[in-house]
Parts: structure tokens; C-alpha cells; sequence
């Protein structure tokens, strides 16, 4: 991990793909409308910060400490967090594109999705019990060996969950969704 510390610093419209981000651990920052589009973040840690309107998109997060972080409209495009260092990994996410990344057998309970675009998400082997997935579109997610117990998807639209392959005791769905959990089923809902 990074050993330089910087703190409460508000870091706006800043291109780190051209500029440098500087190798250090980031506490109570502010990310506002960066670039870091396939930047190498090995080693960064950021604490209890928040990205806004930023590009994180197909960035190397090969150790890389996300704890307490919150991500509002960004772009995070292919991003592979099972790569991140797991130990108090924990973030949310709101109105945020996450189309094709992957978390891949994280542990990473009570995780918020708030009307996010999760098209072609990665869930294999994750444990997202009490995961929040409100107004998301989970078109051509994968869910395999997934826990999803006490998960909400009461909003959410477009999924495709095998009962018989995820854990979803007292996940909650919507009435209107149902046929997301049986589509594996070839069942016709009239």
C-alpha cells in the first residue's frame, strides 16, 4: 500500500491519464469530473472518498483499496474489482454505467446499486446478500452460485437468475419481474 497520505483534498476536472495521480493513500477526497481511463491504480487506497462524473473505465485496479467509497454517475466500464484488495472493500454506487465489469467471487454484503447500468456484470461466486439493486438493468448479468439472500430487486429490470443456481432466500422481486427467474424455465408468461 501507498505510504504518502493525503487528506480532505477536493481534486476537480483533472485528466490523470496526462497529468499524474500521485502514488499515495487518498482519505476523505473528492474525485469531481476526472479521467483515469485505464490508468494502473496498483497500490492506491482511497478511504471514505467520493467520485463524481468521473472515467474509471477499463483502469487496472490490481491491489488497490476501495473502502467506504461512493461512486455518483460515473463511467466504469470493464473494470475487474475481484482485483482489488478485498480486505475492507466496500463501496456504492448511484446512477453509475458498470456495463461489462466483474466482481467475481468478492464478498461484498449490503452493496448498493441505485439505478446503475449492470449489462453484462460479472456476479459469479459473489456474495451479495442485502445488496440493493434499485431501478438497475442487469441485461445478460451473470449469476452463478450468487448469494443474493435478503437482496432487493424489487425495481430492478432485465435479469435472468436461476432459482436453483444462486442462494435467494428472502430476495424480494417485483410481481411485474417474476419471468426473470424463469426464463431458464422456457416458461410462457401470458
Amino acid at each position: 500500500m501507498a505510504t504518502f497520505f493525503i487528506e480532505e483534498k477536493t481534486f476537480e476536472q483533472i485528466d490523470f491519464t496526462t497529468s499524474m495521480l500521485e502514488k499515495a493513500s487518498y482519505e476523505n477526497c473528492k474525485f469531481l469530473n476526472c479521467n483515469f481511463e485505464s490508468l494502473h491504480l496498483f497500490n492506491y487506497s482511497f478511504l471514505d472518498c467520493t467520485f463524481k462524473d468521473c472515467n474509471l473505465s477499463m483502469a487496472k485496479l490490481s491491489k488497490t483499496a476501495f473502502r467506504n467509497i461512493h461512486f455518483d454517475a460515473c463511467k466504469l466500464l470493464g473494470l475487474k474489482f475481484e482485483d482489488c484488495h478485498t480486505f475492507g472493500l466496500a463501496f456504492s454506487f448511484t446512477a453509475c454505467n458498470l456495463n461489462h465489469s466483474s466482481f467475481y467471487s468478492l464478498k461484498i454484503k449490503g452493496t448498493k446499486f441505485i439505478n446503475c447500468s449492470l449489462q453484462e456484470v460479472d456476479f459469479t461466486d459473489t456474495d451479495l446478500s442485502n445488496a440493493d439493486f434499485t431501478d438497475c438493468n442487469l441485461l445478460k448479468a451473470t449469476f452463478s452460485n450468487t448469494n443474493l439472500q435478503k437482496a432487493d430487486f424489487s425495481t430492478a429490470y432485465n435479469f435472468s437468475i436461476h432459482p436453483e443456481a444462486n442462494l435467494l432466500k428472502k430476495a424480494k422481486f417485483s410481481m411485474h419481474h417474476l419471468s426473470g427467474l424463469l426464463h431458464q424455465y422456457q416458461i410462457e408468461i401470458v
